[in-house]
């Protein structure tokens, strides 16, 4: 009885990663809830609950949504990292990138707006105005 349901459950896919290799073009969009290693072309989106790694000879052009990226070779698009992105110094990112804690290494290209996870620009500048209020209510 309980061998049977041992059989039946889905075992965790942590420690697993989808890989496409140097040499492979893919249009289209990618789904997983595991890690991904692009070393090719992707021209699509990606959707991941792990981590994505764009390789030095890997280019993606669309929209990432994953919990961790490290890139190292080019992306140009949409950026949503909801923990740390981290930019190796071989890495080149255009387009619009949304992260939680941002990694830079000397010599990476990034030419993209960027806004960090629970603070827009919006809030900074109404923050700044109740603070200038208050120092001239206090006055």
């Amino acid at each position: 009885m309980f061998a049977e349901s041992k059989k039946n459950r889905i075992e965790p896919i942590q420690g697993q990663t989808n890989r496409i290799v140097e040499n492979t073009k893919i249009k289209g969009d990618l789904i997983s809830e595991a890690d991904i290693r692009i070393d090719g072309d992707l021209e699509g989106s990606i959707t991941a609950k792990g981590k994505v790694v764009i390789g030095r000879a890997g280019k993606v052009i669309g929209k990432i949504e994953c919990m961790n990226a490290d890139v190292e070779g080019t992306f140009d698009g949409d950026l949503k990292v909801e923990n740390v992105l981290s930019l190796k110094s071989t890495a080149v990112i255009e387009g619009d990138v949304i992260v939680g804690k941002l990694a830079v290494e000397p010599g990476a290209t990034f030419n993209a707006a960027c806004s960090m996870k629970g603070a827009s620009l919006k809030s900074v500048k109404e923050d700044g105005q109740k603070q200038q209020k208050a120092g001239e209510k206090s006055a």
